[in-house]
């Protein structure tokens, strides 16, 4: 299995063999409404990864496209993900791959918190984060679950006088 990161030219092929790779249920549970066929608009939001505002991976196995994951700036400094795998590959890893090099390329892109909503009987999806991003705060709302995960840590900057001032504990 191959992660890599997508961009405009690679995303389109990659968006339209993991959406045929989901069963209706998967759909559902990604999309949060019956999606039987993306729809113009939304395929053009999950195909214009530019890498700033929008960074994307793939994960492929032979060359085929078996899951992606991504993360959209909502402001400043939050942004929300999203992970599909294609039904066959579920449960083997996939999702947590694509999660761990995510939060890479998000601190990359300066985004302090990651957010999303995860539908309540996701249990795939829950169980991820909580694996993946210790600490994540899950919050019940009305027809979801949000979650929210700071990366602050990993984005800040630390100098050495920094360093020196926490040992010497002034």
């Amino acid at each position: 299995m191959r992660v890599t990161e997508l961009n405009r030219d690679t995303a389109p092929e990659a968006v339209d063999a993991v959406f045929e790779g989901l069963s209706a249920r998967s759909r559902y549970l990604r999309f949060h409404s019956p999606t039987p066929r993306l729809t113009a608009s939304a395929r053009r939001v999950l195909t214009d990864v530019d890498g700033e505002r929008h960074g994307a991976v793939c994960a492929t196995v032979g060359g085929e496209p078996i899951g992606i994951a991504r993360v959209i700036r909502t402001g400043e400094c939050g942004a929300e993900i999203a992970v599909a795998v294609i039904d066959l590959w579920q449960r083997r890893g996939v999702g947590r791959l694509l999660l761990e090099e995510l939060t890479s390329i998000a601190a990359r892109m300066g985004v302090a918190e990651l957010h999303g909503n995860v539908l309540p009987d996701n249990h795939a999806m829950l169980a991820l984060v909580r694996r993946v991003l210790p600490g994540v705060r899950l919050t019940r709302e009305i027809d979801t679950i949000e979650l929210s995960y700071p990366l602050a840590w990993v984005t800040a900057e630390i100098s050495d006088a920094d360093l020196v001032e926490s040992l010497q504990g002034t």
